[in-house]
């Protein structure tokens, strides 16, 4: 269980399908520590619950094995508007209107890393899409959007169409814009089951283009010198923990070491600027100008 969540957070759904068959002792080779935290016993049954820590450097190459590109667990709260419009009828159905707004909280996967604000029900929001009814598509909804405080937003139209649906989703997610389509037939938009599964689709498909914009290309295999003073213990302590939590380092290791200086060798799934980016961000101060880099 511990590891089919783990590779649902980290895998897009595609990839997670590949890896379902996965045998328990291949599974157990990744593990690093495992705790209980609950154990009962029912009806003389033995029932425990465990929380698993798994080695980071054992699953990125497990999945560098299967030719799976791995992303890195980023959970995120954005802002949903979800319009529905009824072709046949010309109405747009907003808010408490709308089957999907009502529902698209209502079921949420434990693994999901999105985590959806939809908006509150606003008589100028709904004066202000009944005026671009029919220019919606490319309405760019900013005057709506400006009212949350959140830079990632998804907008999706669901177009009704008899027992017909078409969805026209615009992503904004760490400023990449995506544009997705979708069509669902045979829908019974009095049953709730149908609803909800329309729903867990287009989440599916969320969450997959999130975890495309995380992705590690364990392929890229940067290799990177760094210098700190040997001195400086609490440094070296600080540096060398803010290397194991960051996810893009494959590997790091002392390759040479004085009274002076402490040599680190890194690998690096990612480009120089990124790497720069994450330490500095981290509280260290990276000095490039020397052959060797240094952290100070």
């Amino acid at each position: 269980m511990a590891f089919k969540e783990l590779i649902a957070k980290i895998t897009i759904s595609e990839d997670k399908k590949n890896l379902n068959s996965t045998n328990l002792k291949l599974i157990k080779s990744l593990v690093d520590s495992f705790t209980i935290v609950d154990e009962k016993f029912i009806e003389n049954k033995y029932f425990a619950k465990f929380d698993v820590d798994f080695n980071k450097k054992k699953v990125l190459n497990f999945l560098e094995r299967e030719n799976i590109f791995p992303s890195i667990p980023k959970e995120k709260n954005l802002f949903l508007m979800p319009i529905l419009i009824d072709i046949e009828k010309k109405q747009i159905k907003l808010f408490s209107e709308n089957p999907f707004y009502l529902n698209w909280n209502n079921k949420n996967e434990k693994h999901y890393l999105l985590k959806y604000i939809l908006p509150n029900e606003d008589l100028e929001d709904i004066n202000i899409l009944k005026k671009n009814i029919n220019n919606i598509e490319d309405y760019d909804f900013s005057e709506i959007i400006s009212k949350y405080d959140l830079k990632d937003y998804i907008i999706i139209i669901f177009f009704k169409n008899e027992n017909q649906l078409r969805t026209l989703s615009k992503l904004n997610l760490n400023k990449n814009l995506i544009f997705t389509n979708q069509i669902f037939l045979k829908v019974s938009f009095d049953k709730k089951e149908s609803l909800e599964k329309i729903i867990k689709t287009l989440k599916t498909d969320y969450e997959n283009q999130w975890k495309k914009i995380n992705q590690i290309n364990t392929s890229i295999k940067l290799s990177l010198t760094l210098s700190l003073n040997s001195q400086n213990y609490d440094l070296i302590k600080k540096f060398e923990k803010e290397l194991s939590n960051l996810d893009l380092v494959s590997n790091y290791y002392i390759d040479n070491f004085s009274s002076q200086m402490t040599i680190y060798k890194i690998i690096y799934n990612g480009t120089p600027d990124k790497f720069i980016q994450e330490i500095e961000n981290n509280g260290l101060k990276l000095d490039t100008s020397f052959r060797i880099w240094r952290i100070r």
